[in-house]
């Protein structure tokens, strides 16, 4: 007889959880008439989206979680009203390559997380790579360039109100204030290629400000949680 499969466990990881890595953030402008900002939307939050033409994509590697070391994919469309009466940016399609974050990703803060497959080879030719794919099928590749001029960011600089981000899951609202400092330096998103069925498609926006964190250390906090009635 065979022996029976066994059922991966996970790592129950409460919040506040400390992180600790490297990454680029890019903010991308996208047209009065795209339709990208909405693409995977949950129907709660569709057609409530702000006016903004800006939009967020973040790689992440993270070096040291509280459930360990793990890549990150991630796109914010823009900000949202939710049940607490303000307006906060939320994470609409979210990656990452490990289990433990994306079960605990969505226990602590109702982030959308799912699970793929990381690909990072950095300094080839002074470009950074990243490709990611998900069931064997690669639905994204990104190329970054980053130049050395190094800049202290301090997070806590930033008033609250800012950072402060809204998730909707399973009928309730989770609100969290993310902080962080580390470096940055300026850097460049030389190319994205991506499968708009899996990912928002960011050939559709214009890059306007890239940077690396080349270094960062990050806190996470409890989330204020709202049951729906």
């Amino acid at each position: 007889m065979n022996a029976p499969v066994s059922t991966p466990t996970i790592t129950n990881a409460p919040a506040p959880w400390d992180l600790q890595g490297r990454g680029y953030i890019s903010m991308l402008r996208f047209s009065r008439d795209s339709r990208v900002q909405d693409s995977f939307l949950l129907p709660s939050l569709l057609g409530k989206r702000g006016k903004s033409p800006w939009g967020y994509m973040m790689f992440v590697d993270y070096s040291h979680s509280d459930v360990g070391p793990y890549h990150e994919l991630l796109f914010i469309p823009g900000s949202f009203p939710f049940e607490d009466g303000r307006n906060h940016l939320s994470i609409s399609r979210i990656f990452v390559s490990s289990m433990d974050s994306v079960v605990n990703g969505q226990r602590n803060w109702g982030i959308p997380k799912d699970v793929a497959e990381f690909d990072v080879q950095y300094g080839k030719r002074g470009v950074d790579r990243v490709t990611v794919s998900k069931d064997g099928k690669v639905f994204a590749e990104l190329e970054f360039r980053h130049y050395p001029l190094w800049l202290p960011f301090l997070g806590k600089l930033i008033p609250k109100r800012f950072r402060t981000l809204g998730q909707h899951h399973e009928g309730k609202t989770f609100v969290y204030a993310p902080s962080a400092s580390g470096w940055v330096q300026p850097a460049r998103l030389v190319s994205a290629r991506v499968d708009p069925e899996v990912f928002p498609n960011l050939g559709r926006g214009r890059t306007v400000l890239t940077m690396k964190v080349a270094r960062f250390r990050m806190c996470f906090p409890k989330s204020d949680i709202i049951s729906h009635r």
